[in-house]
């Protein structure tokens, strides 16, 4: 008997009703499920770059902004991959607790290029995107589960992540793809 390998490509960190929810998925796969995390790490310098586009908005700079030093840079990129570390450790740990098979890596590149080598590699059978509702993205095609779905030979189910099914599926939003 062969693993039944499903991606899952989220943007934070799960929640035991997301747990759940996943396992429902699957509870009439008769082959083991494991699951593969992927938790894309935020980028250091388009945090650092929003951060300093905030600072003129409705505001008077008295002096300018100082340039963001190469070490903070690093320092905060770190961070942010120790926090992704932390956020996947803890979606598998869920994913356990609720039953399920699962391992999981911070994604450091572009995640649909990660996603697609993913499924690659471990010949998977599905691929989840979990995210936050994206109303201007998702219009225009241009979220993750749209730019998989022209990729992948795979069937790709877009959830919403914190949200069970029932609340999903009431405005047509979350489950698509099959």
């Amino acid at each position: 008997m062969s693993d039944y390998d499903v991606v899952l490509l989220i943007e934070q960190p799960f929640t035991a009703q997301d747990a759940t929810n996943l396992r429902q998925l699957h509870e009439d796969i008769e082959d083991p499920v494991r699951y593969h995390v992927m938790l894309p790490v935020e980028d250091a310098s388009s945090r650092v770059e929003s951060a300093m586009g905030t600072l003129g908005t409705g505001e008077v700079l008295t002096t300018p902004p100082t340039a963001v030093d190469e070490s903070e840079l690093e320092g905060l990129q770190k961070e942010l991959l120790d926090t992704c570390r932390s956020g996947v450790e803890a979606t598998i740990a869920v994913i356990e607790q609720a039953g399920g098979r699962a391992v999981g890596d911070p994604v450091t590149s572009d995640p649909i290029q990660a996603l697609i080598a993913k499924v690659a590699e471990v010949d998977a059978a599905e691929v989840i995107i979990l995210t936050r509702p994206h109303v201007v993205r998702d219009f225009f095609h241009l979220d993750w589960t749209s730019r998989a779905r022209r990729k992948l030979g795979v069937p790709v189910l877009h959830l919403l992540e914190h949200e069970n099914f029932d609340e999903q599926a009431g405005e047509g939003e979350g489950i698509s793809g099959f």
